[in-house]
């Protein structure tokens, strides 16, 4: 493993496992702000169980989202100062801002953590609402910064040197608006359906069934919501990736030679030496199509690009294809949830499915993450700055990479016997009390 490689994995497996609990700290909040808000209007005790379980769960994950977060931020100044040399004061600003919306976040955790008895009971509910509206505006402000590296703009790029620098400009990057609603729209779905899957095991269980029962209905609303959303925001950012990088579309696409009336591959695998698509399932012009609104449409193809400028084709094709199939999939299921809810059951074969796909909606939060970074190269800033150019010089990145992989393992399964703890005891109350019938 050469240095280059050893640095692209840290940041990506810190990446990647940061990501996951940002989704969670993006979503978690809301979920519990809605079982709060049905405490303060029905006085039911279970939405109150229910409000400070996920409290609890909240206060954790924030806690190794903050960790996680923190070390993302020192390992790009220690492993790519080639690019904080240029990127540091042009987006400064959108990270300045999450620090802030981060700050907010915390103190809001502090009052909702502590505040019980002691303030406004609507003024407590609004604390724990803050903390997902910021936990929220946090993740555009990163997605902002991440979509200036894909369209990069806010400054005039002469000598080798960034110059006449307009952060604003910059941050509000043809690319911020596709990319943030895309991740947010992605980070309700997949912990919304996560957290469902979750409950609908513990109903099949038959433990603490009415406290279960409203934790899955509160879940699957939000989950089902943003995954039928999702189809529509993914293919207005397909459209926006067709204009900006249409090496990234060609990629996902494997689609190697320019043309007109383009086809779409379902599945397949892309042989970059006969560069050609293999064994996929090709449905004509409807790649023009869904890049352009016309069947007629020319897609540019990889041909149109210097061969030392393509990203992995394999990699960013298969990871498309994860996470297109599984967007489709936990579509069909929150249509499903809205059907079975409006016939007023829910079979328990759809509750096995749902058990099923917990992990699914990470997994394609994931894949849609691998699409937008490794579609992106050899670029780190799209059309001016290579990646190689930027990686530190400092040898032995591979012993940094094996550091952070065990002691992210190890937070990892930390967090799990948490989790699992508090899930255990909160349980063990729902069940008594509701054995009790009170």
């Amino acid at each position: 493993m050469d240095d280059i490689l050893a640095a692209r994995s840290t940041m990506a497996f810190s990446l990647g496992f940061h990501i996951i609990f940002a989704c969670i700290g993006m979503t978690m909040p809301f979920l519990m702000s809605i079982a709060h808000y049905r405490y303060l209007k029905t006085n039911d005790p279970d939405h109150l169980r229910l409000t400070k379980m996920w409290m609890k769960g909240v206060a954790i994950l924030f806690a190794v989202g903050a960790v996680s977060g923190t070390v993302l931020s020192f390992e790009l100044g220690l492993l790519w100062p080639g690019f904080m040399k240029y990127a540091g004061p042009i987006i400064g600003m959108p990270f300045s801002w999450e620090g802030t919306a981060f700050f907010i976040e915390a103190i809001a955790i502090g009052l909702f953590l502590y505040g019980w008895k002691k303030m406004n009971r609507w003024v407590h509910w609004a604390t724990g609402l803050v903390i997902g509206i910021s936990g929220f505006a946090s993740g555009i402000f990163v997605v902002a910064a991440n979509s200036w590296m894909n369209a990069p703009q806010g400054f005039d790029w002469v000598n080798g040197e960034a110059t006449n620098i307009d952060p604003v400009r910059a941050m509000f990057n043809p690319a911020w608006l596709h990319q943030s609603a895309h991740m947010q729209v992605a980070a309700l779905q997949a912990v919304g359906l996560a957290v469902a899957g979750i409950h609908a095991y513990l109903l099949l269980k038959g433990r603490a069934p009415k406290l279960n029962l409203s934790a899955f209905k509160i879940a699957m609303v939000v989950g089902a919501s943003a995954s039928l959303l999702q189809p529509l925001v993914g293919h207005f950012a397909a459209q926006r990736v067709a204009v900006l990088q249409p090496a990234k579309l060609a990629a996902m696409e494997g689609h190697f030679h320019t043309s007109r009336q383009a086809p779409l591959y379902i599945g397949g695998y892309p042989d970059v030496e006969a560069k050609e698509m293999k064994w996929g399932l090709a449905i004509p012009g409807a790649l023009s199509f869904l890049a352009f609104d016309s069947f007629d449409a020319e897609v540019k193809g990889l041909d149109q690009f210097p061969r030392d400028e393509w990203p992995n084709v394999p990699i960013v094709h298969i990871a498309f294809q994860i996470m297109v199939g599984i967007g489709s999939l936990l579509a069909l299921l929150g249509l499903a949830y809205f059907f079975f809810w409006w016939r007023g059951h829910f079979p328990r074969r759809y509750l096995q499915v749902l058990v099923l796909t917990i992990p699914l909606g990470f997994i394609a939060v994931e894949a849609g993450w691998i699409v937008t970074e490794v579609g992106r190269q050899p670029w780190i800033i799209y059309g001016f700055l290579k990646t190689k150019d930027a990686v530190t010089p400092v040898p032995g990145m591979r012993y940094h990479f094996f550091l952070f992989l065990a002691l992210y393992l190890l937070l990892g399964f930390v967090t799990a016997w948490l989790l699992k703890r508090q899930i255990d005891a909160a349980q063990s109350e729902g069940q008594q009390v509701e054995g009790s019938g009170t």
